[in-house]
């Protein structure tokens, strides 16, 4: 590192030498239009990261003349002099991102007007911690701060991340961080976008979390949280999505969620949250997504569901539901996906089902449900695949719909559902091996999952949320 800032120091004084240096003052000359403590910080910074020890040569005029893709400046009214405002290093710039030995250089201190720091994929091999990054003390102009899918980045989150008293997006998944949620992330005051998905983070999640009043994206999925989902959540009157899913959340979900008028989607599976779920969710009239899969609910199927109009996809799969499944859909023409498997559901099925003009896949297998699917034969026909029916307590569909509409060439297009004739003896030929079932879940989600968090499950998930309508097309029309 010395070495490198004696070359540094060198070339900067070959450029002022040769006049390309400007003075600190506003219209000096021509030249970079930066003031020298700053130019000279971006060089130490872009050399702790990337692998060329040339990119100070290549790009003495990073603001102007000789630009490089990931740093962006902006010019200062006052004195017509540019401040370097982001720097964004990962895949989509440079390949590999960084050198093996890369680090947060102490110098991005000298970068005082930084608004986003972007550094994807960079910190795979030497130890980074974040617990002592100097980033959190003078950045104050700090806005979007997103190091992600970093491997070797790992400590905790500082308590004085609350410093960045302007910063909107913190972005910190797919790393290997451990310890607790600090209470003082509720300091910032402007966040809108928290994503600490993909790590390592124990402890609860803290009721301070309430104080983000701007927020409205909350993604802290894939780590080991514990205790209850806090009640200052249903304070966010700007959240559209909650991902919590995939920790060891306990206990019942608080009634004060039913008071986020503008969720879009709520993921809460692969937990350990108990039921019933509060009826008065029903007041979430902007929610299309509602995942709940893998958690002991043990409860019955809630009857308010049919109220969500906007729904798209409705999951509560292993959730040791009982009973009939009593909501009414007739209203909930928008929804594409239900996934009611492996409960203790029982009764018939709501024929109503069969009339929504958007459905594209059901799943009811592994229940005690019985008596004939009375849905159209049009409609089970444009289902095939994804319609599962099977390990049932006599639940059949009527096998001369089925023939109507197959022809040799496309019976792969079903699966093996019971018929009628072979379900009116609740014998062993009404059950069929569950492995045979495709996975027909909606993966909202797409990309690398961190491959140092304490728990995984076989679907991959992007720490940044895909659009939900064209996966669910790709899933549903893939097929």
């Amino acid at each position: 590192m010395a070495f490198l800032s004696l070359v540094l120091v060198g070339f900067l004084v070959f450029l002022a030498a040769n006049g390309v240096m400007c003075s600190d003052t506003a219209g000096a000359g021509d030249g970079v239009d930066m003031e020298e403590e700053e130019l000279f910080g971006l060089f130490e910074v872009m050399g702790s990261l990337l692998e060329d020890p040339t990119w100070a040569q290549m790009h003495p005029q990073p603001c102007t003349e000789t630009p490089w893709p990931g740093v962006e400046c902006e010019l200062l009214e006052e004195t017509f002099i540019f401040h370097v405002t982001k720097i964004h290093v990962g895949p989509d710039i440079i390949t590999p991102p960084c050198k093996t030995s890369a680090k947060i250089s102490e110098s991005l201190l000298k970068l005082p007007y930084l608004k986003t720091l972007s550094l994807i994929n960079c910190f795979t091999e030497s130890p980074v911690s974040l617990s002592t990054v100097p980033l959190f003390g003078a950045l104050s102009f700090l806005e979007h701060l997103a190091l992600e899918s970093n491997p070797s980045l790992s400590g905790e989150i500082p308590s004085s991340i609350s410093n960045l008293a302007n910063l909107k997006i913190l972005c910190l998944s797919q790393n290997n961080l451990s310890g607790e949620i600090p209470k003082e992330i509720g300091g910032l005051a402007n966040l809108q976008h928290l994503d600490l998905s993909h790590n390592n983070l124990t402890g609860s999640i803290p009721e301070e979390i309430g104080k983000l009043e701007k927020l409205a994206i909350l993604d802290i999925s894939w780590n080991s949280l514990q205790e209850v989902v806090p009640t200052s959540t249903g304070g966010l009157q700007f959240l559209e999505k909650i991902d919590l899913s995939s920790n060891k959340l306990q206990g019942r979900l608080p009634q004060e969620l039913g008071k986020l008028k503008r969720l879009v989607l709520l993921d809460l599976s692969h937990n350990s949250l108990t039921g019933p779920i509060p009826e008065n969710l029903s007041g979430l009239q902007q929610l299309q997504y509602l995942i709940m899969d893998a958690n002991p609910l043990n409860a019955s199927f809630p009857s308010f569901i049919g109220s969500l109009i906007k729904l798209r996809v409705l999951s509560f799969s292993g959730c040791g539901l009982t009973g009939p499944i009593s909501a009414t859909f007739s209203n909930l023409t928008n929804l594409t996906a239900l996934f009611l498997d492996n409960n203790s559901l029982n009764g018939t099925v709501p024929p109503e089902l069969g009339t929504l003009p958007s459905m594209n896949a059901l799943n009811f297998s592994r229940n005690q449900l019985s008596g004939e699917l009375l849905f159209p034969q049009a409609f089970i026909h444009r289902l095939g695949k994804r319609l599962d029916i099977r390990e049932n307590n006599g639940l059949c569909t009527n096998q001369e719909a089925q023939d109507k509409n197959t022809s040799t060439s496309s019976s792969s297009r079903f699966l093996e559902n019971p018929f009628c004739s072979s379900a009116m003896f609740p014998a062993a030929s009404n059950k069929t091996v569950a492995e045979k079932s495709p996975d027909m879940k909606p993966k909202l989600y797409n990309g690398n999952r961190s491959s140092n968090a304490r728990h995984r499950h076989d679907e991959d998930k992007e720490f940044v949320l895909l659009p939900p309508v064209l996966m669910l097309l790709l899933l549903l029309f893939g097929s």
